[in-house]
């Protein structure tokens, strides 16, 4: 197995399942199950059991393995030299539950959907840009940038809701953007980290073929998870462009003057998407935005910047579901967390952290005291007063 000679050099001190401060649980499935096995120290001693033949294959096995976020909590924490592996050796290991055919249902029917639909919604492809009506976004013809949708932003009523936002922001700040409608594939990001990596590798080399055949040098995503995928995976495999998440885009717009606001009278805190800060590490540019609004009153939660707690939806959970939603699923707790900051909107920068958190206030029954708004979302209502 890839990463096979550092999987021993683990010793489960522990780190990696808190933040910075101690105060919680950091690491989402072992804070949702309790077990160690669903801690990262205890799947890298799970993982070095099987290679030694110590345990067999079985459906817990793989069910530990594919619960995990892929947050980077633990690649933040840990204090071994090896630490930015640690996800790659989660990689590797369900790779090979993936060669095997010994996948939880619900990962191997989102390979199915992707493999069969080219998205994890099962949606025809000509619905992809039906989110776009009304908002004069045209298809990309040689525009500055492309806007990389995503599946979510494309598919889901939520992450539509979100793309529109998006787009009307960056339209009204005369932004030159165009689209892929019907012709956007998954970006793979998820489909990696789960270890199908045939399948990335497809995909991924759709897209740049596509790209490269339109002549994109610029893209602009809404998704985080696009975004870490486009800008760390696709250079690996000559797809070389200039990736920007679409909030770094916004910071600039308002330093440069082109979008401004009226006084937004809301207490509004943050939560940091685990793809957009720690592994990309943009922390400031979504804050910005926020704290150059008049009247708006900023809050930060107990935990954020590289402690913030992983809504849950990373590493495919927000398809496969193994997390769960009870009471100690990572997006209950998170809007707990944000509610007692005295917050009237929890802002969000990625379309799984909205749906996520939208229905976990539905279940919370908190969704008169606690708003869930997209940055996009949170400009637009600002612009208007």
């Amino acid at each position: 197995m890839e990463h096979e000679d550092i999987i021993h050099r683990c010793f489960r001190c522990g780190y990696c399942k808190f933040p910075e401060g101690y105060q919680d649980i950091n690491c989402p499935s072992y804070r949702k199950f309790g077990f160690e096995t669903y801690s990262p120290g205890g799947r890298m001693w799970l993982i070095r059991a099987r290679l030694n033949k110590e345990i067999n294959t079985s459906k817990r096995y793989g069910e530990i393995l594919f619960s995990c976020a892929t947050c980077g909590n633990c690649m933040e924490h840990c204090v071994m030299p090896f630490k930015d592996d640690l996800l790659s050796v989660f990689e590797a290991a369900k790779a090979e539950l993936v060669d095997e055919g010994l996948i939880p249902p619900g990962v191997r029917d989102y390979f199915k959907a992707i493999n069969v639909n080219v998205n994890p919604y099962k949606e025809p492809q000509h619905t992809r840009a039906d989110w776009v009506q009304n908002t004069g976004i045209e298809m990309y013809s040689g525009q500055e940038y492309l806007f990389y949708v995503g599946d979510v932003g494309s598919f889901d009523e939520r992450g539509k809701r979100m793309a529109r936002a998006v787009a009307k922001v960056l339209k009204e700040a005369d932004v030159s953007i165009g689209i892929l409608g019907s012709e956007e594939t998954c970006d793979g990001n998820e489909v990696k980290a789960l270890g199908e990596k045939g399948l990335f590798q497809f995909l991924a080399e759709k897209n740049i073929t596509q790209f490269d055949r339109l002549g994109i040098k610029k893209i602009i995503t809404l998704d985080p998870h696009a975004f870490n995928v486009l800008r760390k995976e696709y250079p690996k495999l000559g797809g070389n462009y200039l990736v920007l998440h679409y909030s770094q885009l916004v910071a600039h717009l308002i330093r440069d003057k082109r979008l401004s606001f009226n006084e937004l009278n809301a207490k509004i805190t943050y939560h940091d998407p685990c793809y957009l800060g720690r592994h990309n590490h943009v922390y400031d540019e979504p804050r910005k935005i926020l704290q150059t609004i008049p009247g708006l009153q900023f809050v930060e939660m107990t935990r954020n910047y590289e402690n913030a707690y992983c809504c849950g939806g990373g590493g495919g959970n927000f398809f496969t579901d193994i997390l769960g939603m009870g009471e100690d699923s990572p997006s209950r707790i998170r809007v707990r967390e944000a509610l007692d900051t005295g917050a009237d909107i929890l802002a969000v920068a990625c379309p799984v952290c909205a749906k996520m958190f939208e229905d976990a206030v539905k279940t919370e029954e908190i969704e008169d005291r606690l708003k869930i708004m997209d940055l996009a979302e949170i400009i637009i209502e600002a612009r208007n007063q």
